[in-house]
């Protein structure tokens, strides 16, 4: 996988860090900076983590699938493109935060709750013959920037930029699951 798939990889699963992390931001009003970072930190640890445990998964199962791998990961890919555009158009404010959204529990369970199509890129990941640390670093420290950058300027953006965000995400996982199979089919 080259360094920019790796790129456009990692910043097409922060995405939906950044949609959440614009709302809180804007839920909170002025969020200082050490909640940000705190945001981003928590964010991008677990959308590091999960791509790791989707690949050990994948990793498992790799040599029951291995004659049509290409096609599971063009699937694997294309959904979470497919939830991303459906997120996009048919996301409510789902950004509920008691106590002003500081509760360190409701961070985490917000972070799980984004960061589950990368546990579904990274099965589609123990198909192809990649570093799977370098991608989860690259996952991770993009989901940092992006959530932490995304609190700070959630009151200036608030949602207008959550659907062009997602949009480009989706064209980004739908291109890297068409350029996989496009790949092994020829």
């Amino acid at each position: 996988m080259s360094a920019l798939a790796i790129l456009l990889l990692a910043f097409s699963m922060s995405v939906d860090a950044f949609a959440v992390a614009v709302g809180r931001g804007a839920a909170i009003g002025c969020p200082r900076f050490s909640v940000a970072l705190r945001t981003g930190a928590v964010f991008g640890l677990v959308e590091a983590i999960t791509p790791l445990i989707g690949w050990a998964i994948g990793a498992a199962t790799f040599r029951y699938i291995q004659a049509f791998d290409h096609w599971v990961a063009f699937a694997l890919l294309s959904g979470v493109g497919l939830h991303t555009l459906r997120e996009t158009f048919g996301a409510e404010k789902k950004d509920e935060q008691p106590q002003g959204g500081r509760s360190l529990c409701i961070l985490i369970g917000t972070a799980i709750g984004t960061s589950l199509d990368a546990l579904a890129v990274g099965v589609s990941l123990a198909i192809l013959d990649v570093n799977i640390l370098v991608i989860a670093v690259a996952i991770g420290s993009a989901t940092f920037v992006m959530a932490s950058g995304g609190m700070m300027i959630g009151r200036m953006i608030g949602e207008r930029f959550r659907c062009v965000a997602g949009i480009l995400a989706a064209i980004v996982l739908f291109g890297l699951g068409f350029a996989i199979l496009i790949e092994h089919l020829s």
